[in-house]
């Protein structure tokens, strides 16, 4: 898509104000439990906390606004005065705010968002045991003269990168935890400072590499479902019947065993099960008893996994995430914060995370296209669409 010129940007090619309208509302009442720099109480600051912000998420909620420097020449527009950031902001102004901002403020209004889905969705959930979370990161190209997020990666070692670590919860899917840091981080490390007592979490093969970190998540009172490489050296100390659920599920085996070639650095007694599913053989291992957590339930969990990278993807394409209206390691994080709550934002406004289609039709109603009864219709029509092929899959 082509950059639209700075002086062809006009207010109809802008949306989605009233997002950034409960936007305002909800940082408002998280400002008050965060401390803020003092400069935000000055009354000579032209440039307030609040409009900053709303001008920053209104320019991630427009793909039209591509870049920083188009996001100051829509401030000049009456109506994003009016109703988002009050004035005129200069380039100076906009790089100067993120360097003040403590990104704290922007988790606090994200897990505020977070609850309130979890109470949109709670009713339609079944019961539960555990609150399983996928757990995964994802990778964002970082410009060339981001030096702080070199990577190391590239045939000369010198890709650049910023990585967003996230939770996604499976029963309400929504994201629940983020942590954005440097491309090159690692993933297990920057997983322990999140964990917390009683959490469950399915994860990939990468987290099964550290067969002590099933030890230490039993410790903290945590349940699992991690895959296994396929060349995990595996001692059976006790086999464990299947039932025709579980066949029915691709099990072809489960059993008690120990991880690791060496006898001093084996793992903890776990329970391994083994999935024949779409010509793929998964090791799948867990803390959980059979009575418990079946073995089919143990199948089903892991495939469900492959919500957090289906929300990757649709922060990365819809949101156009691509584009970076920041550049410092601050307003990355802002940036990447803001986009998690315009997505929790617009799961709240549809009832569900929306597809390409809902997309389009809120897209049509903020123009002023089609009225308020065609956008619920078509957003109705759109949800059966999609339980529909979610049955078929």
């Amino acid at each position: 898509m082509a950059q639209v010129p700075l002086e062809t940007i006009t207010e109809a090619q802008l949306q989605r104000w009233r997002l950034v309208e409960d936007f305002r509302q909800r940082l408002d009442q998280a400002a008050r439990s965060v401390s803020l720099h003092a400069t935000f109480s000055d009354p000579a600051r032209l440039l307030d906390l609040a409009s900053y912000l709303s001008l920053f998420l209104f320019g991630l909620l427009n793909p039209v606004v591509r870049t920083m420097r188009g996001l100051c020449a829509a401030s000049d527009l009456k109506r994003v005065q009016d109703e988002v950031c009050g004035r005129h902001v200069s380039l100076g102004s906009f790089s100067e705010t993120q360097r003040l901002l403590d990104p704290a403020l922007l988790e606090r209004v994200f897990t505020q968002l977070a609850a309130e889905v979890g109470q949109a969705t709670a009713a339609t959930a079944p019961a539960r045991t555990w609150n399983w979370m996928a757990r995964d990161g994802s990778v964002f190209r970082a410009l060339p003269r981001m030096h702080w997020a070199l990577y190391g990666a590239g045939r000369g070692g010198d890709s650049h990168a910023v990585k967003l670590h996230l939770n996604l919860h499976l029963l309400d899917d929504k994201p629940v935890r983020a942590q954005v840091r440097r491309g090159k981080d690692c993933e297990r490390a920057v997983w322990r400072e999140q964990w917390q007592p009683g959490d469950a979490y399915v994860g990939d093969r990468y987290f099964g590499e550290d067969y002590q970190l099933f030890g230490q998540w039993m410790d903290q009172g945590c349940a699992f479902v991690i895959r296994l490489k396929g060349q995990a050296v595996v001692t059976v100390e006790e086999e464990l019947p299947i039932s025709p659920q579980d066949r029915q599920a691709g099990v072809i085996r489960q059993a008690w065993v120990r991880l690791g070639a060496q006898v001093a650095r084996r793992s903890r007694r776990v329970r391994l099960v083994w999935v024949e599913a779409d010509g793929h053989s998964l090791l799948l291992v867990t803390h959980a008893e059979p009575k418990d957590l079946t073995a089919a339930e143990v199948s089903l969990l892991y495939r469900q996994r492959w919500q957090v990278e289906l929300f990757f993807r649709w922060i990365k394409c819809i949101l156009g995430c691509r584009h970076w209206l920041a550049e410092s390691p601050h307003g990355v994080t802002i940036q990447i914060y803001l986009a998690l709550i315009a997505a929790l934002l617009l799961q709240l406004y549809t009832g569900q995370r929306p597809t390409q289609r809902m997309m389009e039709l809120i897209q049509f109603y903020l123009l002023g296209v089609i009225g308020l009864d065609e956008l619920w219709a078509g957003l109705e029509r759109e949800r059966k669409r999609a339980q529909k092929t979610k049955k078929r899959a």
